[in-house]
C-alpha cells in the first residue's frame, strides 16, 4: 500500500495519511445515513428541530477546521439538503491560520475527496496570537479564528456560523467552569454574535458523542487534522484533556454521570441558587427573600 506523508506541526513529527485506505465516498455517505443513523444522523436532525438551529432562509457558513468534527458535519449538511430540505443556503469556509503547507495540503485533499465545496481563506493568525499572548495563545487563537470566520461568512452574504461543537465539548465546558471558574456556564447551542450584527452562531452537533464521531471518521478512512498549531505544538498541559479524563473516570462509578451533567444546564432551579448573573447585572437570592 502507498502512503503519503505529511509533517505535523513541531519538530520533525511526522504522521502516514493512508489515502488508499479511505472508503469509496457514497459508502462514507450512505454510513451517516445507514450505519449511524442513531447516534449521529438522528442527533443531528434533533438538534436542529429542538433548538431551532435553521430557519428558512437561511444562509448557513459551515466552518471547517480539517478536523474530524468539522468534516462531519459538513457531510451531514449535505446529506440533510440531499434529504429534501433545501429551505436554507451553505457556504463551506475553512481558515488558514497558518498551517505549513502539507497540512493545508491534507485539508484541501481531503475536501475534495469527501465533494465538500470549501472556500479556504488565509489568516496570519498563529503568528499573531503568539505575538500577542506568547504564553498560553490558545484562547486568543480561538478568539481571533472566530472572528475571522464571522468576517468571512457576513462577506459571503450568511446570517449564521456553524461550528463542531459536540456534546462532550458541552459538558467538558460545564465541568471546565464550575472547577476552574467557579461559575456555572455551558455552551449554548446558538447565540447571537456580539461584534456581528445580524449574525447567529450554531452548533449542530450539540448532541452527538464525540465517540460516534470519532468511529465515523475512522470507519471511512478518512485521516482528519488535528489542532495542527505551528505556536503550540510542544507545549503540553491543556485542562480540557484533564477534564475528559475526570469525566471518563466518574462513570466507573456514577451511571449517566455526562448525561446528568448535561442535563444539569436544562434542569436549574432558580428557587435555589444563591446568586445569578442576568444581562450582564449580578443578582442575589437575597433580593426576592
Amino acid at each position: 500500500m502507498e502512503n503519503k506523508k505529511n509533517k505535523i506541526a513541531g519538530e520533525g513529527c511526522e504522521i502516514l495519511v493512508p489515502f488508499n485506505d479511505r472508503k469509496p465516498l457514497k459508502e462514507i455517505e450512505r454510513s451517516i445515513i445507514k450505519t449511524y443513523r442513531k447516534n449521529i444522523w438522528s442527533k443531528f436532525i434533533k438538534a436542529i428541530k429542538e433548538y431551532e438551529l435553521i430557519q428558512d432562509g437561511d444562509k448557513i457558513a459551515v466552518a471547517i477546521s480539517g478536523g474530524k468534527d468539522s468534516l462531519l458535519m459538513a457531510k451531514l449538511f449535505q446529506e440533510l439538503y440531499r434529504n429534501g430540505v433545501q429551505n436554507f443556503e451553505v457556504e463551506y469556509i475553512a481558515m488558514d491560520p497558518g498551517y505549513h503547507p502539507d497540512i493545508r495540503k491534507l485539508l484541501e485533499d481531503n475536501c475534495n475527496y469527501l465533494e465538500i465545496p470549501v472556500k479556504i481563506f488565509d489568516a496570519d493568525i498563529f503568528q499573531v496570537a503568539d505575538k500577542i499572548a506568547s504564553d498560553y495563545p490558545c484562547y486568543m487563537c480561538a478568539r481571533m479564528r472566530r472572528g475571522a470566520l464571522y468576517g468571512k461568512a457576513k462577506e459571503l452574504g450568511c446570517n449564521k456560523l456553524a461550528l463542531g461543537h459536540h456534546f462532550n465539548d458541552v459538558i467538558e465546558t460545564v465541568m471546565l467552569n464550575l472547577l476552574c471558574a467557579g461559575n456555572f456556564k455551558t455552551m449554548m447551542p446558538k447565540l447571537k454574535a456580539k461584534n456581528f450584527e445580524d449574525m447567529e452562531l450554531i452548533r449542530p452537533l450539540y448532541l452527538i458523542e464525540e465517540k460516534y464521531i470519532q468511529r465515523f471518521i475512522q470507519s471511512s478512512g478518512i485521516w482528519p487534522l488535528n489542532c495542527a498549531c505551528m505556536v503550540a505544538a510542544k507545549r503540553i498541559g491543556n485542562k480540557r484533556y484533564e477534564i475528559k479524563d475526570l469525566i471518563e473516570s466518574l462513570k466507573e462509578n456514577f451511571i449517566n454521570v455526562d448525561m446528568n451533567i448535561f442535563r444539569a444546564a436544562e434542569n436549574v432551579n432558580m428557587d435555589a441558587i444563591i446568586g445569578w448573573e442576568k444581562d450582564g447585572k449580578k443578582h442575589s437570592f437575597l433580593d426576592e427573600y
